[in-house]
């Protein structure tokens, strides 16, 4: 008996969570993995399996600017509220230090997702079921 290949279900959230393409939601949207340090910022410039162009215009991305600060924004007031009601409000240098350790570490994660929130929500590219093998 043959192996069978597994059959592909499209789901947009794990495509999403995955850095995958938008339109086959099979290819890689980055060349190296969030934790390679030199080189989490890379981008394939098109999709590896369905050719999709990412940058689907001059200066798309600079949108992902405001999808980065919302995200920042959410991680520093939820960093807040923890500080708040878990630690009796601590001083100020603590409130500080956590923030800004958190978004240090957090970095190619947020870079990431911006970028990929961006493309998923903000542009005319869907799933496209012809694409998939």
């Amino acid at each position: 008996m043959s192996p069978t290949k597994p059959t592909f279900i499209p789901n947009r959230t794990l495509a999403l969570l995955n850095c995958k393409c938008p339109q086959c939601q099979t290819g890689d949207m980055f060349i190296t993995g969030s934790t390679n340090l030199k080189g989490f910022t890379k981008m394939y410039d098109n999709c590896q399996v369905c050719g999709l162009k990412y940058e689907i215009e001059p200066g798309f991305f600079w949108g992902a600017m405001y999808v980065s600060y919302a995200l920042t924004t959410g991680l520093m007031l939820v960093t807040c509220a923890v500080l708040v009601l878990g630690f009796n409000d601590p001083e100020f240098w603590v409130y500080v230090a956590t923030i800004t350790s958190l978004v240090l570490l957090t970095l190619p994660w947020v870079f990431r997702y911006s970028r990929v929130l961006m493309i998923y929500l903000f542009s005319p590219v869907r799933f496209n079921k012809n694409l998939v093998k």
